[in-house]
């Protein structure tokens, strides 16, 4: 059992580190992402592992099929099955994070239920954000010139 695994995977571009990675007897690695607050299966979660499990792969050149997500709070252990759908999840988020950082344009925040609990929220201020149209209104007439 290792904690705190640096990752790395040098066919997509990602590092990182794992919360823990188990090695069943038979030396396949099995990663296991540890989350607080209340439990729910979140797709995002299961892409983190997939991506953990990917640079496992590379590393040890051991197939690994499965990893699980623990749940601190209610000490609930779910397994996640790293299959192919989450594999290319995977692939076309970290293209798609990578398009986004080369364009140098940021999404706007979501503002929903998960802004609330964000420790960044002072700092993004999504109940701005959420109001773009009003914003791109006011900006296209700050500094028109009226006849």
């Amino acid at each position: 059992m290792e904690r705190a695994l640096p990752l790395v995977c040098e066919r997509l571009g990602l590092i990182g580190k794992a919360d823990l990675v188990e090695i069943f007897p038979t030396g396949t690695p099995y990663p296991v992402e540890y989350k607080h607050g209340p439990r729910r299966q979140q797709t995002h979660d299961d892409v983190q592992l997939a991506a953990q499990a990917i640079c496992l792969e590379e590393m040890t050149k051991v197939v690994v099929p499965a990893g699980a997500i623990y749940n601190v709070s209610s000490r609930h252990r779910r397994e996640v099955a790293i299959t192919q759908t989450l594999r290319e999840l995977v692939a076309e988020t970290t293209l798609a994070v990578r398009t986004m950082l080369e364009s140098g344009q940021m999404p706007l925040a979501a503002n929903d239920a998960r802004c609330q609990k964000c420790s960044l929220i002072e700092l993004c201020q999504p109940q701005i954000s959420a109001r773009d149209d009003q914003q791109r209104l006011l900006l296209d007439h700050l500094f028109s010139v009226e006849d």
